[in-house]
């Protein structure tokens, strides 16, 4: 099984950070990959859209409010992985309370490709994903 984990300081207390990114179906919210998504039953499942229209499906397999963390398991998506199952999660820094660290971490079996390629997509995925969140708490 194969593994990468980002992890980004972002300009906002961990609570605001938590509160923009901490709903399961909050990815649009800001992530420009994901400009749509559907919660469905009733919100353990998410149905994503990308730019080029491909379909995600994601389902909640943990959710923990007072420790700011998710991890879901990918369905059907059109990556070459399978067992795929990420978490993000927010964490306090130790001496200040105007910043927070965020992560996002996966694991995942190749399906299809090497597993040098799937780690380097989505240490990609979450690099960027994380460096759209510095952003939006930036503006």
């Amino acid at each position: 099984m194969a593994s990468t984990s980002v992890s980004r300081i972002v300009p906002a207390p961990p609570q605001q950070v938590w509160n923009l990114i901490g709903g399961f179906d909050a990815l649009p919210d800001w992530l420009p990959y994901i400009p749509e998504s559907t919660a469905l039953e009733g919100g353990r499942v998410r149905r994503l859209t990308n730019p080029d229209g491909d379909t995600i499906i994601e389902r909640l397999v943990d959710f923990n409010e007072a420790e700011r963390h998710y991890s879901y398991a990918i369905l059907q998506a059109p990556f070459p992985v399978n067992g795929y199952v990420s978490t993000l999660r927010v964490h306090s820094v130790p001496g200040r309370d105007d910043v927070a660290e965020v992560q996002w971490s996966g694991r995942f079996n190749p399906d299809n490709a090497t597993e040098d390629e799937v780690v380097d997509l989505f240490t990609g995925i979450y690099r960027d994903g994380l460096d759209a969140l510095h952003k939006a708490l930036s503006a």
